[in-house]
């Protein structure tokens, strides 16, 4: 009998202690459910990847990633809150066309919230954008100043301010503005709020993540802007950023001849017939697909990240993209002459326009005019140098079927096709020089500042409206071009600058066919 006793006291004890702890223990399964559901959900959501993907071949060039995100990009969410954030950088407005970017409406008629050469890739959950080949390669005309823009896919981006952009966005990594407990409101106000995973990965793993790309660009790129004059609308330097980014080479070790490179974005109409020809401005290239695959590099895209799918994509459906015709109709006469003038003068090395359209054809087409012969500002030429060239061909893309093998360093610029020409000014390839008509004047005739930025066409002159300006004199619109600075001469090029008025006439007037 004790013995049972003693057995039945212990069994209410231990009952009693369990019905004690019952709630605790429901508490601790529920926290660790809790934790596990936490954890799922972030797991779930740090390895969502993927991009948009776009039926229609333009829509792909204009808004499809080629692979520049992961590396580069920025968080979708951050993007749309900027303006918010900084509105005196936006001039006001709530969108990037302050920067020269392009924005369309959907089918439905609204906006949409990426201007187009931004692209959108989720990578490791986070939604992240930047840019892609048309950011640089889609500009816009207009017949009038109260016409409404004409949207071309490659046709160069002449409304683009790619230096003033990029210095914005790596300016904001200095500012106390981004911070999370000021960047993440803004995020919010532009959508949804954050889920408590979604909180804090963005606060302890995305924005600090973001703060430190951020950062370390600026340190690189920000030496090597400070001792180059403005780029100006329509500009770009396309090899320096990647000599002081990716190749890691301190912006205050590069020579004063090299460390100048910016000059126009070029269109990229027809590149079928340019295979073989030297790519480039100055030439470096003569393979159409490593000349694509080095564009992507300047958009963003890494060795690591490059999707090649789609930059072939794009590559394909360029090979036979056709400009618009020349909305200019000039004297019928004066284009039989002048076209006379030019097959006599120019055609081999600018190839012609007959009424198929433009034939791909001249013994010097695409080949390198030397820079003693062709006089032209050679800071562009000098800004790819034979170290650069060495390491393009050892690091990028080394192993791989993609490593560089074309690459060469070259004494002048090419001689290119003029397809699509009304919708290239200005001209020469730093676009100093604002008209077809000054082309055909002698460098100290030539405009010596005027201003770009401007898309109406101008019929009588060719290129675009480009009045002149006082470069001490603060813009109120436009850009004030001096072409008194380094990289900006407008010297050179002196074919055609002794014909009689004349007949310079006339040769423009077939010009402005093209």
């Amino acid at each position: 009998m004790p013995d049972a006793y003693f057995v039945t006291e212990v069994e209410r004890q231990l009952a009693e202690r369990r019905r004690r702890w019952q709630p605790l223990r429901i508490v601790l399964i529920a926290i660790a459910v809790a934790i596990a559901y936490l954890a799922l959900t972030g797991l779930v959501m740090l390895t969502r990847q993927g991009t948009p993907r776009y039926g229609n071949i333009v829509q792909h060039f204009k808004y499809g990633s080629i692979g520049s995100e992961p590396e580069s990009g920025i968080p979708y969410r951050v993007w749309m809150a900027l303006p918010r954030l900084f509105p005196e950088a936006f001039d006001g407005r709530d969108d990037y066309s302050a920067f020269g970017f392009l924005y369309e409406t959907d089918a439905r008629g609204h906006r949409r919230d990426l201007p187009i050469g931004v692209s959108r890739r989720t990578v490791r959950g986070i939604d992240l954008v930047w840019l892609n080949c048309a950011v640089c390669h889609t500009g816009t005309y207009r017949a009038k100043e109260d016409a409404r823009p004409v949207i071309v896919p490659g046709m160069p981006s002449n409304n683009l301010k790619f230096e003033s952009f990029v210095r914005f966005v790596l300016a904001t990594a200095t500012d106390e503005k981004l911070a999370p407990e000021t960047l993440m409101p803004a995020v919010e106000a532009t959508g949804p709020r954050f889920g408590t995973v979604e909180r804090a990965a963005w606060k302890f793993v995305v924005l600090p993540r973001l703060r430190e790309g951020l950062l370390r660009r600026l340190n690189q790129i920000d030496p090597l802007l400070a001792r180059q004059p403005d780029w100006g609308p329509g500009r770009v330097d396309t090899f320096n950023p990647y000599k002081v980014g990716p190749f890691r080479i301190p912006a205050g070790s590069l020579t004063d001849a090299e460390v100048i490179g910016a000059s126009d974005f070029p269109s990229i109409f027809e590149q079928g017939p340019r295979e073989g020809m030297h790519l480039h401005w100055d030439g470096n290239n003569t393979s159409l697909a490593e000349r694509n695959l080095s564009a992507a590099l300047g958009a963003g895209v890494t060795p690591e990240t490059a999707d090649h799918a789609a930059i072939d994509r794009v590559a394909d459906w360029l090979l036979t993209l056709k400009p618009p015709a020349s909305p200019f109709t000039p004297d019928p006469s004066a284009v039989e002459r002048g076209r006379a003038l030019y097959m006599d003068a120019c055609s081999g090395c600018h190839g012609y326009k007959d009424s198929t359209g433009y034939v791909f054809k001249g013994g010097s087409l695409g080949q390198v005019d030397p820079i003693e012969r062709i006089g032209t500002d050679r800071a562009r030429l000098d800004s790819y140098t034979e170290a650069f060239r060495q390491r393009q061909l050892t690091e990028l893309f080394a192993g791989t079927p993609y490593a560089f093998k074309y690459f060469q360093k070259t004494d002048g610029y090419a001689n290119m096709p003029l397809d699509g020409l009304w919708l290239r000014g200005p001209y020469l390839h730093n676009g100093s020089v604002p008209a077809l008509k000054d082309l055909l004047n002698p460098p100290e005739q030539r405009p010596a500042a005027f201003l770009r930025g401007s898309d109406v066409v101008d019929p009588a002159n060719g290129g675009f409206l480009s009045p002149p300006c006082d470069p001490a004199q603060t813009q109120l619109t436009g850009f004030c071009y001096d072409t008194s600075k380094p990289g900006n001469h407008n010297t050179g090029h002196l074919y055609g600058t002794n014909l009689p008025a004349a007949q310079k006439g006339d040769l423009l007037a077939y010009l402005l066919t093209f």
